[in-house]
């Protein structure tokens, strides 16, 4: 991303990631299963998505076979990283799960780091680390490595890896579609494998207080989403990357509002190390005189 990039892009991807740090707020207030939520997510979002892909303008008949299917792979994954992550939550401490479940801030931009064939800059370098020791420092108070929690870790792991391969094929998807029909069509996708997974599991599927679910749906589905597939059309995997983290810092103010979960000095150096991370990347590198237009092309690419 360079200077001469819009602003909006940004400020789309930070209010999505805000919205999306409500959602384990409002799966701890759902009285289903926490797959069960997720498919609730997914299921009531899934009528007003497609009604405005389809008021915007969005036509599935022209997608062609190969877009398809990864519309198809990325609801799928999206499913599998929801089911997990909701099941890992359930195995091990809160922190470990924020964690582990937001992994795609590393995997993300070294997958745009493969695409691009190029090292990070010295400013991309510089951010990734104040992002990686402002994580470490959000979770380091409160991150157990124990043998009792391997089980939620390993699911929260594979959940961000999950994440990761969805955000892989909306960005391909995005390449040629608009971002309503793109989230419709994936959203679509992700309906009956959680159905699916939440019977097998034994879980309550059917609810008796709707509000927790019709939150999770608006603000995490609709709103969340929405605004994230439109900024993955426009920003570089490092800054998407990067933006994750914004959901920890949201989601620890939550506990600490809701749950009186109390942050320490720590925590709030760790914030302003990620915000400092944030406000590096979206500088962006400046581009050198005497730079031909294929360096340009690639810097803008990793960028």
């Amino acid at each position: 991303m360079t200077k001469k990039d819009g602003a909006l892009p940004f400020v789309a991807a930070t209010l999505a990631n805000i919205a999306l740090a409500f959602g384990p707020w409002f799966v701890r207030l759902a009285d289903t299963g926490p797959v069960a939520s997720a498919f609730w997510r997914i299921a009531l979002a899934a009528p007003l998505l497609v009604v405005m892909a389809w008021m915007g303008g969005g036509r599935p008949a022209r997608l062609s076979p190969i877009l398809w299917a990864t519309l198809a792979v990325s609801g799928v994954c999206f499913a599998a990283d929801l089911a997990s992550w909701h099941l890992g939550i359930l195995r091990t401490t809160l922190a470990n799960a924020t964690l582990f479940g937001n992994s795609a801030t590393l995997f993300f931009p070294i997958y745009g780091f493969l695409v691009a064939r190029a090292w990070p800059t010295r400013t991309q370098g510089v951010a990734l680390a104040l992002a990686m020791l402002g994580a470490a420092l959000l979770m380091g108070r409160s991150l157990q490595l124990d043998a009792r929690n391997l089980a939620g870790d390993l699911l929260c792991l594979l959940a961000g890896i999950l994440y990761t391969i969805y955000f892989i094929c909306m960005a391909r998807a995005r390449d040629v579609m608009a971002p309503l029909p793109a989230l419709a069509l994936s959203t679509l996708a992700s309906v009956l494998p959680l159905l699916l997974f939440a019977n097998l599991l034994g879980e309550r599927v059917w609810p008796s207080n709707w509000s927790p679910l019709i939150g999770l749906a608006l603000a995490s589905q609709v709103f969340g989403q929405g605004l994230m597939i439109y900024a993955l059309g426009k920003l570089s995997p490092l800054v998407m990357g990067l933006m994750l983290l914004i959901q920890p810092v949201v989601g620890m103010t939550v506990g600490w509002l809701a749950y009186d979960e109390r942050l320490g000095a720590l925590d709030f150096v760790g914030i302003a190390l990620v915000a400092a991370a944030l406000v590096l990347v979206r500088r962006g590198p400046t581009v050198a005189e005497g730079t031909t237009d294929d360096d340009i092309a690639r810097v803008k690419e990793a960028a």
